[in-house]
């Protein structure tokens, strides 16, 4: 169960108040449009690799004040495919109303996992909310992990999968430009191999990492068996108990781990109109319990143990 932490410096004091016992946190006594202190920056880094999903009321960013924030947290990325903002292409524009009905985001994933390096961190800010529905879900996929048997964590602990862009396919047609268009993004972005348990990098927790968005099949198995085991797996983030719902405000700001939390946009708003505004902190590749192991000790390689998930591990 993760726990309320505080952090003070000369001008601020941070409170975090756990939403759920397994996943996110709402954050107090900060005003994300100033610059923030060393030490509140590195408070909240540990604090959302410890719950997972940061949550912001109340905070009337511009763009610009929104990417300064996320810089805070590393390099920024740009989406591939995503409708973004013409002056600043790495804020991506989710708006949809009743002439452009919501679409690909109403399915558990980690965001852009079809990447070498999926990122970090996503934040959203919300500008424009529905008046009812229109929410987020978030699962603790170290929870998820947790929640398997010990025959299943040991048996998955060595698998990889293979991601793609497979969901974005659906924005190209059969015309000439669009087929080449396709080839070339499948030239900048071809399938990649990623654990299926993966070693968070902050808090050394087991973390499973297949989604039905992204996640192809299972290396090394036949078709079937691929298909029933990652329906067994990616079916982990429907658990109730792992899970966080967040209903919107306007300027809610929502930060959350990449590299442990899966979400899962509610498309029950329409035809109501919702407006966020998003950037992407940029990540590394993920590693498997072996690679962690070995890069702890290369001559005797341990057994990469993930303990329980709370502030208390950090």
């Amino acid at each position: 169960m993760t726990k309320g932490i505080s952090a003070a410096t000369a001008s601020t004091k941070l409170e975090f108040r756990p939403l759920k016992p397994n996943i996110g946190a709402e954050v107090c006594g900060v005003d994300l449009r100033e610059p923030l202190e060393a030490e509140v920056v590195e408070t909240l880094h540990h604090a959302l690799a410890a719950h997972g999903v940061l949550v912001f009321h109340d905070q009337d960013l511009t763009v610009e004040q929104q990417m300064a924030f996320g810089r805070r947290f590393g390099d920024l990325s740009v989406h591939p495919f995503s409708a973004h903002l013409a002056a600043h292409p790495e804020v991506i524009v989710l708006d949809y109303t009743a002439e452009n009905p919501p679409s690909l985001t109403d399915i558990w994933h980690s965001d852009e996992t079809f990447r070498a390096e999926p990122p970090m961190a996503t934040m959203l800010h919300a500008k424009i909310v529905p008046a009812l529905g229109g929410d987020t879900l978030f699962a603790n996929m170290a929870a998820a992990y947790a929640g398997l048997s010990a025959q299943m964590q040991g048996f998955i602990d060595g698998l990889e999968a293979v991601h793609d862009f497979k969901p974005f396919r659906t924005l190209f047609n059969n015309s000439e430009a669009h087929r080449k268009k396709l080839h070339e993004l499948e030239n900048q972005y071809p399938n990649v191999t990623h654990p299926v348990v993966r070693i968070h990098p902050v808090s050394g927790a087991k973390v499973l990492f297949v989604n039905p968005q992204f996640t192809l099949h299972l290396n090394g198995m036949k078709a079937d068996e691929s298909r029933a085991l990652l329906d067994v797996l990616c079916r982990q983030a429907s658990v109730p108990e792992y899970q966080l719902r967040l209903e919107w405000r306007r300027h809610t700001v929502a930060l959350w781990d990449n590299r442990l939390v899966q979400h899962y946009a509610v498309h029950d708003y329409y035809p109501q109109r919702r407006r966020l505004e998003r950037v992407t902190i940029k990540g590394d590749r993920p590693v498997g319990p072996e690679r962690a192991a070995v890069a702890l000790n290369p001559e005797v390689p341990p057994k990469a143990e993930g303990g329980p998930w709370s502030i208390d591990r950090l």
